[in-house]
């Protein structure tokens, strides 16, 4: 498969570009091109206009891909960003206008995420955070081999509490003008399926996958079946 559109994936909160791998591979097995561009977790405003300036520097269309927090820096980069066709979650938040990432994880029961989350000052009255790196495993990727899951704790990047708590300050959010795609496990700790149903149906999703049993980590347990609704997208918009 040869096609000019370009997948641009963006990772969450306690994670970083390398959770892709396995999702990069599976693309790049059928040409198609991807990036992972970094994601500094600072804010929503400065860590959309990093992924903006990313996808604009990119000659053709582009397909979003964000994973968790990243979910909500798409929805808030595709505003100006004429390229972008399309915005894939993987199990990510999808925003509305005001929301926060934490608004939208309280909103349903389920999460368990707040008592692993572990703070460290950064003398300006915000903090970074982490996920207690004995606890990520059960909490953050469950359906992921121990050793991995290891690794991802000992890697994982720290959030600042400001990005989670920052309202989405777009006022027209990119899935409210863009085809979207919706992918998420159905044992996810961190945000409730419930929520990423919610979103999904908001969004009027152009088809959702729910993944039994896949943790938050689903794109790194399960890259096949995130890399096919990625696929999907690409097909639609090309």
């Amino acid at each position: 498969m040869t096609m000019n559109t370009t997948v641009v994936l963006v990772h969450g909160a306690f994670a970083e570009s390398a959770s892709w791998n396995g999702v990069i591979a599976a693309l790049g097995d059928i040409g198609i091109q991807t990036i992972a561009t970094p994601n500094p977790l600072r804010s929503v405003t400065t860590d959309a206009d990093n992924v903006r300036r990313a996808v604009q520097a990119i000659d053709g269309p582009v397909i979003l891909v964000g994973h968790s927090y990243g979910g909500v820096v798409i929805t808030e980069a595709a505003t100006g960003a004429g390229n972008v066709k399309g915005l894939v979650y993987v199990s990510a938040f999808a925003p509305d206008h005001g929301e926060t990432a934490l608004a939208l994880t309280d909103q349903f029961p389920g999460s368990t995420l707040g008592s692993t989350v572990r703070p460290y000052d950064l003398g300006d009255g915000t903090n970074d955070l982490i996920v207690d790196r004995s606890l990520y495993p059960h909490q953050f990727a469950a359906d992921v081999p121990l050793d991995q899951a290891a690794i991802a704790a000992a890697t994982q990047r720290p959030i600042r509490d400001y990005a989670l708590a920052e309202p989405l300050p777009t006022t027209t959010p990119g899935w409210k003008t863009l085809p979207s795609w919706f992918v998420f496990g159905d044992a996810d700790k961190n945000i409730p399926a419930e929520a990423m149903q919610y979103m999904a149906d908001r969004a009027g999703s152009q088809s959702t996958r729910v993944i039994p049993d896949a943790s938050h980590s689903s794109m790194v347990s399960n890259p096949g079946v995130v890399a096919e609704l990625i696929v999907e997208a690409v097909k639609y918009v090309s």
